[in-house]
């Protein structure tokens, strides 16, 4: 089931954030997660944030700070079970237009956008980490 974000949940949705961020983004320094980590878990508190719960346990969640969808988050217990899909589609249900950020080197999160629809508008580097990164959106069809 697919709530809003509690302040209770913010250690669970803090720690699945942290390891799905050094997981998929092996190609970034772990240190730079960590360090951080206190930046984004206040940032998360004025986020608009839904969590994918299941049996009482979160599984993973999604962020949007506006239009922008600041990242889907899933346990990595529970990935390639469509909970990232889930969420994007609520997302969906939700906005008529959003963008968001992906890693080019992160090809798993890059793929699963494309195939979701979205289309890349841009491209850059992130400035943090020198990474080279695509801007995509997606706009729901009239």
């Amino acid at each position: 089931m697919i709530r809003k974000f509690e302040k209770k949940d913010i250690d669970r949705v803090m720690q699945i954030w942290l390891e799905s961020n050094i997981q998929a983004h092996s190609f970034i320094d772990e240190k730079y997660w960590n360090e951080n980590f206190d930046t984004v878990k206040s940032t998360m508190l004025e986020a608009k944030i839904y969590v994918d719960e299941e049996n009482g346990e979160i599984l993973g969640f999604v962020g949007m700070m506006g239009d922008y969808l600041a990242g889907i988050f899933v346990d990595k217990d529970y990935r390639g079970k469509r909970i990232g899909k889930k969420l994007l589609n609520y997302i969906k249900e939700s906005y008529s237009k959003f963008s968001l950020d992906v890693y080019e080197k992160n090809q798993g999160a890059l793929n699963f956008y494309l195939r979701e629809g979205m289309t890349i508008s841009s491209e850059g580097l992130d400035t943090e980490t020198g990474e080279k990164e695509y801007r995509m959106i997606w706009k729901k069809e009239k």
